[in-house]
């Protein structure tokens, strides 16, 4: 039995042959057993003499080309049970170039390289050139760079993540609601083509971004979705649902309906989608362009499209808005809108870093803003202060433009819940700090010009104004600690009533409001409440009005800024666009 383990390998089992003869054979003498193991004895000998034999005419063969390794053992051959035999020369290769690795490790080496230098190196030689034509490299480069996940081989051609966007209004070939499988085209398509056609050379548009729709704005995001890259514009819940997701719609998609180049179309209007155009203006500006308009229209002209467009935008009929004025403001957005049929222009933008001494992580968030609906910010943090910059606008305060100035070294502790009823106490409050904040520039301001007639002066006062700040953003980090009771003003209008009763944090704040068009830009003193990570409010003293934001929780890929100071010179370049 001790030879049948060895030749086996598996020792005993029910598939051994030795245990499969008969019983009359195993009640054998042991000269029987001892014979039968001598037998096997000069096979296996036989048998590795002759694949030794062989092993060393081969290797004398190639002796001149290989570095032999003086470790190395001869050639030995096992033969198991079932007959086959495992030849082992022992004798190591030392790989002179990357041409005397095997296959399946330049597979591995050359995955991990980006698909840019992968073309200069087919050029090396015909081993390279037949090795970069495994899909698994070109695969790994399309998930590793862009985040492509699907199987070419397997998939179904749905394009977006939404099916029931996708059955009514992307592609016109779904019938009765089912998906088709992969077209014929694709059959023949590899990942090299996808890498080379279609994922590289619009690289450049992938991530977010603001179109130029005058005081407007908007978000967009382009993500690569299948087979498609897809651009999504995301707009704000429905008034005043501020903690409802955010709404998508596909404004274009580029794709490969042919494996030798990629096709852009408008998805833009209500008739599925059209030829477009994408034209790459510079690293951080595109434009698209809509080649078929009339898709856009509708068989009840322009009073058919205002309705079906004011139902997407704000979930309700003309005739459910009371307010004159709000009908007006409603108007003019279609208006305005509508003139540019999808033939926009799209700045890069950018989500602020992440610091470990940031009050809350910042990010985008949708907030009330009156008669104006639903608005998306972005919420960042720079030293004692956090800004929140407009990324959709109004006809008053344009997208881009500072909405809120937030001022971490002052701190407001709330009273009670008695006194928080009445605007007034909130007021003295809120307007203590303003005045304090007016004294302090107008002390900077004269101490600026007396600096230049006492240098010394300036330098001694200079660094108790340091510190006085790094103590106010530590008491800041230290006051109201706890949460505290809170409930809004009798007289300050709420959009939505909703709010939480219970707040962290309070400190003064400032607000912008302007007149239509921009006009008497005004920052106001308000008050901001931190409610936890994902929520905080805004109370407009002046306006008499409060806003809630709440946190945009969709993942946006290829959107964090690179650094601090990149960061800062995009919120300058977006103030720029609509002053």
């Amino acid at each position: 039995m001790a030879v049948c383990a060895r030749l086996c390998g598996v020792g005993q089992s029910r598939r051994c042959r030795r245990r499969q003869r008969p019983s009359h054979q195993d009640q054998g003498s042991d000269s029987d057993s001892d014979m039968d193991e001598e037998e096997e004895e000069k096979i296996v000998g036989k048998l590795k003499a002759e694949a030794g034999k062989d092993c060393q005419e081969s290797l004398g063969a190639v002796r001149p080309m290989l570095e032999l390794d003086a470790s190395a053992k001869p050639c030995s051959t096992n033969v198991n049970r079932l007959g086959y035999e495992e030849t082992n020369c022992a004798v190591r290769q030392k790989p002179q170039s990357l041409l005397d690795l095997p296959p399946e490790l330049l597979v591995e080496i050359f995955s991990s390289l980006p698909g840019t230098a992968l073309p200069n190196l087919a050029l090396v030689c015909k081993k390279f050139r037949q090795i970069l034509n495994t899909e698994t490299i070109w695969r790994r480069r399309c998930t590793k760079e862009f985040g492509m996940k699907e199987d070419l081989r397997k998939m179904e051609l749905v394009g977006v993540s939404s099916r029931e966007l996708y059955v009514k209004r992307v592609s016109p070939r779904v019938k009765s609601g089912r998906f088709m499988k992969l077209l014929p085209d694709y059959e023949h398509m590899d990942y090299r083509d996808v890498y080379a056609r279609l994922l590289h050379p619009f690289r450049n548009i992938l991530g977010l971004w603001q179109p130029d729709i005058g005081p407007y704005g908007g978000l967009l995001n382009v993500v690569v979705d299948g087979l498609f890259i897809i651009g999504w514009m995301y707009l704000p819940p429905h008034d005043p649902r501020v903690e409802d997701p955010m709404r998508r719609r596909p404004l274009f998609r580029i794709h490969m309906w042919e494996s030798n180049r990629a096709s852009v179309e408008c998805m833009y209007g209500h008739k599925g989608p059209h030829k477009g155009d994408v034209q790459i203006v510079k690293k951080d500006e595109f434009s698209t362009k809509c080649n078929q308009t009339d898709h856009h229209r509708m068989p009840g002209g322009r009073q058919e499209e205002f309705r079906t467009w004011l139902e997407e935008e704000w979930g309700r009929t003309l005739e459910d808005i009371f307010h004159e004025h709000m009908q007006e403001l409603i108007l003019m957005k279609f208006i305005y809108t509508s003139q540019y049929d999808n033939c926009l222009t799209y700045r890069r933008i950018y989500l602020p870093p992440h610091l470990p001494s940031d009050l809350l992580r910042p990010g985008l968030f949708k907030g009330t803003y009156g008669s104006h609906g639903l608005e998306i910010i972005m919420l960042s943090f720079h030293g004692s202060s956090a800004k929140a910059t407009k990324l959709t606008g109004d006809p008053n305060v344009p997208a881009g433009q500072l909405t809120l100035v937030v001022h971490l070294n002052r701190p407001v502790r709330l009273p009670d819940l008695e006194r928080q009823c009445t605007v007034e106490d909130l007021s003295r409050l809120v307007l203590g700090h303003h005045e304090e904040m007016q004294r302090e520039a107008q002390g900077e301001e004269a101490q600026g010009q007396g600096a230049e007639g006492d240098e010394g002066t300036a330098a001694a006062e200079a660094p108790a104004v340091e510190a006085s700040t790094t103590s106010g953003a530590t008491r800041a980090a230290r006051a109201a600690s706890d949460a505290q009771p809170f409930v809004l003003p009798l007289g300050v209008i709420a959009r939505n009533e909703e709010y939480p009763r219970s707040c962290t944090k309070c400190f003064y704040g400032t607000g912008l409001i302007a007149g239509h068009g921009f006009t008497s830009p005004e920052r106001t003193p308000g008050l901001f409440i931190l409610f936890d990570e994902n929520r905080f409010g805004f109370i407009w003293l002046e306006l008499k009005s409060f806003s809630l934001y709440s946190r945009l929780t969709d993942p946006l890929a290829q959107a964090l800024a690179p650094s601090m100071e990149s960061f800062e010179v995009m919120l300058q370049n977006m103030q720029s666009w609509t002053s």
